[in-house]
C-alpha cells in the first residue's frame, strides 16, 4: 500500500479481498470486520430474518420515497460493519457510493437487530460508529421486536420515519 493510503481505504481494500476469497463465498454467515481487519461471523436465525423483513415492509409503507435495504456494508473507523437494515433518502445512495466500496458514509438510518450473541455494549459501539459515519439515526430492535430510536441521544420516536411503530 502506498504511504498515502488512508485507514478507510485500507479497510475498503481488505473488504474487497474478503469478497474475492473463494473460501468465503458460500458461508451461511453475515460477515463483518473489526478495526484490525479480522473477520467477525454472525450466524443468522429465522426470527432475525423475519424481523428484517418486517422492518423493510414498514419502511416501504411509512417512507415509500426512500429506500430500505438489508445488510448494507459501511466502512467505519471500527472496521466494515453491516447493519441488519438501512434506510436512505432519495439521492443518498449515489452520494454514498461515491465514497468507495464499501462506502465510508452511512445511510440516513441504520438498524441493528439484537440476538443472543449481542449485548448493549456492542450495540452502543455500533451506534457510535454509524453516527460517526454520517447516519442521522440508529435503531436497535430487540429479539421481541421492540424498537429503540437513537440520534445523538435516545429519542422517543424516529424523526426520519414518523409514525414508525415502537414494536415490529
Amino acid at each position: 500500500m502506498s504511504p498515502t493510503t488512508t485507514p478507510a481505504q485500507e479497510r475498503q481494500e481488505r473488504w474487497q479481498e474478503l469478497c474475492r476469497d473463494p473460501s468465503l463465498q458460500d458461508l451461511p454467515y453475515k460477515i463483518e470486520t473489526n478495526e484490525r481487519g479480522q473477520i467477525v461471523l454472525s450466524p443468522p436465525k429465522a426470527a432475525h430474518s423475519d424481523l428484517q423483513g418486517r422492518i423493510l415492509d414498514a419502511f416501504r409503507e411509512a417512507r415509500p420515497e426512500g429506500r430500505g435495504l438489508p445488510e448494507f456494508p459501511i466502512t467505519t473507523s471500527g472496521g466494515v460493519r453491516v447493519p441488519d437494515v438501512v434506510w436512505m433518502s432519495e439521492g443518498r445512495l449515489e452520494e454514498i457510493t461515491e465514497t468507495g466500496d464499501p462506502p465510508t458514509r452511512a445511510p440516513d438510518l441504520c438498524v441493528e437487530i439484537m440476538s443472543e450473541s449481542n449485548d448493549w455494549s456492542e450495540m452502543d459501539e455500533k451506534r457510535a460508529l454509524y453516527l460517526e459515519a454520517g447516519a442521522e439515526e440508529v435503531w436497535v430492535v430487540d429479539k421481541d421486536g421492540a424498537v429503540r430510536f437513537f440520534g445523538k441521544q435516545e429519542l422517543e420516536a424516529s424523526e426520519l420515519v414518523s409514525g414508525f411503530p415502537e414494536r415490529v
